[in-house]
């Protein structure tokens, strides 16, 4: 049962994992509020996390785009976006989140706790966000670099030495030689409400569905999507 002093200690946790100065509390706890929680707890609390999720996607991105900027001075634009794409995007916030154990402290209504909400990839990084959207608002734009830089540098230089693959890409090359045209992707619904939105796209070669994925967002889904796809063809043997 949550209560507003266990609520308290999970803050004091959490300002102790970031170890940062941090003056303004409400700011922070904010931050591990989900929507559902503040649905069903309303005596506790009032504000979810969304306005600082929308704030923290954009904090995080122009502190990477700095980083990299600086980091890569021979590099054009279309690689660093390429790179930064990999160090902001789902998978990385949910990494940055599971390295410092913060998940746990995420606050969930009954009925996402069922569904292992805690473990939902979209409500973790959007909680990563709005940590970091926190950080900025306390402390300004070089607390939070400070904050990505002290916790998560070696974490960032796998993603970025790491292999990433481009499933579209690869995709796009095997329709582009066998077809003479590349895949076409397809919205073919949506799901949740607006500020979880998940998306499932189809890809088509020749008018032909090869696959369908999800993901929260277009990009996302359609990438999935390829990947399925691949994964099709090799089993048919044509690829």
């Amino acid at each position: 049962m949550h209560t507003r002093e266990n609520i308290q200690k999970n803050l004091t946790k959490i300002k102790q994992i970031l170890d940062l100065p941090f003056t303004q509390d409400a700011l922070l706890l904010q931050a591990f509020i989900h929507r559902s929680f503040v649905n069903e707890n309303r005596h506790l609390v009032e504000e979810h996390n969304e306005r600082l999720e929308f704030l923290g996607d954009s904090v995080l991105g122009l502190c990477v785009a700095k980083m990299l900027y600086e980091r890569y001075p021979e590099h054009p634009e279309g690689m660093l976006s390429q790179l930064r794409s990999r160090l902001v995007d789902v998978d990385a916030c949910v990494l940055y989140m599971e390295t410092l154990c913060l998940q746990e402290y995420i606050l969930v209504g009954k009925g996402e706790e069922k569904t292992l909400g805690k473990r939902k990839s979209s409500i973790v990084a959007d909680a990563f966000e709005a940590i970091v959207a926190a950080i900025f608002l306390d402390g300004g734009f070089a607390a939070a670099q400070r904050f990505l830089q002290q916790h998560f540098s070696s974490k960032m230089d796998e993603l970025l030495e790491g292999p990433y693959t481009n499933y579209k890409a690869l995709l796009q090359d095997y329709a582009q030689k066998k077809h003479q045209k590349p895949p076409c992707y397809k919205m073919h619904r949506e799901e949740g409400p607006d500020h979880e939105k998940t998306f499932f796209v189809a890809v088509y070669i020749e008018d032909a569905k090869w696959a369908e994925g999800e993901g929260s967002s277009k990009k996302e889904a359609e990438q999935n999507a390829a990947k399925i796809a691949l994964e099709e063809l090799k089993k048919e043997g044509l690829l």
